[in-house]
């Protein structure tokens, strides 16, 4: 299997840009690109799938077990011709004092040969020690290329290029200037979503052309093609799929987007048909046995959340009527009372009995450790140890919420609802702040289609029992 890691010296090199550059051109070329993103990250991998033409698969050493990483990268690949792997942070950079949470391990683990691409503003002979630097910290890992980013000229180029040839054995596989067609637009919580960006596709084709210029495409696949052999993801087989018998809402539109690949492919693997609705514009519920809405950006569209008045009644309606259903963080939100933004306030759905209120600066932000309380009502037990490993990031406080409601979670690490519990409790919702990730050992995929599947039987379960009383009367 052809694949690498894009990775980087340090945070904000560039590296999304570079990678969403070539996953596009490649595409455009004709390979069959398999896109995947390290770390909780949900809106690079809108962009690189949006590149590529394929769902992007997050790869997760803190959240993730050895083997779930392994599985996930190999059930992804399917039928790509090569894989793309895109780090965050730097190459070294993790939680773990040895690295086992790093790139580099997530490189080791996978055999990915490594593309280091490197923000060379300023650098001239300083470039090499870098290089040779990170080339002599782990020595199994393969530095098999560097990209030159935010060149500031033929002139600097040449230079760069010069010392890099000479003290080191490492090629410059592409040098790409500074341009502003290249920049992403930036909000409060990172980039503009796909959704958000009316010319998203555009745009990707553009970067791809840019970077497709400056980068020689035929030697990043052979170094791709370098990776080391005997990785084959079709060995490995396919795991059992059942037959659809729930029909779950989703909430796909510009303010909610926040979904791992893995877990709605979990969720379909486990007999549920995902039924889209667009909270903004949609003013019926779908006839569903379930509710998901995961995160995203309700606060920057709250003026149309609010104005679809229909569908917030109906959502509440169904709440209170029993309907299972999980939210995080932006859904959490939306089914809050209201949302306060910038001194103004919207109305929304009123399912939780609190107020989500936005701040300056973030409440909750990165890993998160959760224990689950008795509460908790999904089926099936929860990891071996107890503790469920989930992240966060929040601006928004869940504020005024009712003393008697039950949580699902306490927090171990994290901030959660109020720093000790997490997971509001309201009917049958399970509302959160804390990102899951049924690959990351919670399971909460099946667990949470086996809570449905019970509730489903009971509403079938009472009008045969009133149909039975009325035959006896």
């Amino acid at each position: 299997m052809d694949r690498l890691l894009v990775s980087a010296a340090h945070k904000s090199s560039g590296k999304t840009t570079i990678a969403l550059g070539l996953c596009a051109e490649l595409a455009a070329r004709g390979v069959r690109v398999q896109p995947f993103k390290k770390g909780p990250d949900y809106i690079d991998p809108m962009w690189l799938a949006r590149a590529a033409g394929r769902p992007c698969f997050n790869l997760d050493p803190y959240l993730m077990d050895d083997a779930s990483l392994v599985r996930c990268f190999s059930d992804a690949a399917r039928g790509a011709e090569l894989a793309l792997v895109e780090g965050n942070k730097g190459l070294y950079d993790g939680l773990a004092l040895d690295g086992s949470n790093s790139n580099a391990a997530v490189a080791r683990r996978l055999g990915l040969p490594v593309l280091l691409v490197i923000d060379a503003r300023g650098m001239t002979r300083g470039v090499a020690p870098l290089i040779l630097g990170f080339q002599a910290f782990e020595r199994d890992i393969r530095i098999g290329g560097v990209i030159l980013n935010r060149l500031g000229g033929s002139r600097h180029e040449a230079k760069l290029r010069a010392v890099i040839e000479h003290y080191t054995d490492v090629p410059v596989l592409g040098a790409v200037a500074e341009d502003e067609r290249l920049a992403m637009t930036e909000r409060h919580l990172g980039l503009m979503t796909c959704a958000e960006t009316d010319d998203a596709s555009s745009r990707v084709r553009a970067i791809g052309r840019i970077v497709g210029a400056q980068v020689d495409l035929d030697r990043v696949r052979s170094l791709a093609a370098s990776a080391a052999p005997g990785f084959d993801p079709a060995a490995l087989p396919l795991g059992r799929r059942r037959r659809p018998d729930l029909r779950i809402a989703i909430a796909r539109d510009r303010a909610f987007g926040f979904y791992y690949a893995d877990d709605l492919a979990a969720l379909q693997a486990g007999g549920a048909e995902l039924v889209p609705f667009d909270a903004l514009q949609d003013r019926r519920l779908p006839d569903v046995d379930a509710l998901f809405i995961g995160g995203g950006f309700p606060e920057t569209c709250m003026d149309q959340l609010e104005a679809n008045v229909a569908l917030r009644a109906a959502l509440r309606e169904a709440i209170e009527d029993g309907l299972p259903a999980y939210a995080e963080c932006g859904g959490l939100m939306y089914l809050a009372r209201s949302i306060t933004w910038k001194g103004r306030t919207a109305r929304m759905v009123g399912a939780i009995p609190g107020d989500a209120v936005m701040h300056a600066r973030p409440v909750g932000r990165g890993y998160v450790h959760l224990r689950e309380t008795a509460a908790m009502p999904w089926p099936g037990a929860a990891i071996r140890d107890g503790q469920i490993r989930g992240h966060e990031f929040h601006h928004s406080s869940l504020e005024n919420l009712d003393a008697d409601v039950a949580f699902a979670y306490r927090v171990d690490r994290g901030h959660g609802v109020d720093a000790v519990h997490d997971g509001v409790l309201v009917h049958n919702l399970l509302a959160s702040y804390t990102h899951l990730r049924s690959a990351a050992c919670t399971h909460w995929a099946p667990r949470f289609l086996d809570f449905a599947r019970g509730a489903a039987r009971r509403r079938r379960a009472v009008p045969a029992v009133v149909d039975a009383l009325a035959l006896g009367a």
